[in-house]
């Protein structure tokens, strides 16, 4: 499980580390019944406190995407697809809400909001 912390990110570590599990999950990169590092092999690997692992651990399992079992570890949630579908766009909801907001704060109106949708989402990826 291949996770970076960015220091000079104004986004909590533990909110980093949440967001690329997540990202990991939806990507199926990680699978139903995978394993995670213990949150101790975690802290350590990426020079965090135990507490910022605990924390994301303790959110994601909150939020159905992971599971811990006492002495056994804490695994990947089993998603159906439609479920995991509703947990994506949620995501994307949440992120469109940020965007909508800054664009009013820059004083940009719907149209232009929407043209600006309309040409990235017609780019090639």
């Amino acid at each position: 499980m291949d996770i970076l912390i960015n220091s000079n990110s104004k986004e909590a570590l533990f909110q980093q580390i949440k967001e690329q599990i997540k990202q990991q999950i939806f990507s199926g990169e990680l699978k139903e019944g995978d394993a995670l590092p213990s949150m101790r092999l975690l802290a350590k690997d990426l020079k965090v406190s135990v507490i910022t692992t605990k924390r994301a651990y303790e959110d994601l399992e909150k939020e159905g995407y992971l599971i811990s079992a006492v002495g056994k570890g804490t695994f990947v949630a089993g998603q159906q697809p439609h479920v995991l579908k509703e947990w994506q766009i949620r995501e994307l909801e949440n992120e469109l809400e940020k965007v909508v907001q800054e664009g009013k704060r820059l004083g940009l109106t719907k149209a232009d909001l929407f043209e600006r949708i309309t040409i990235y989402f017609e780019e090639e990826l």
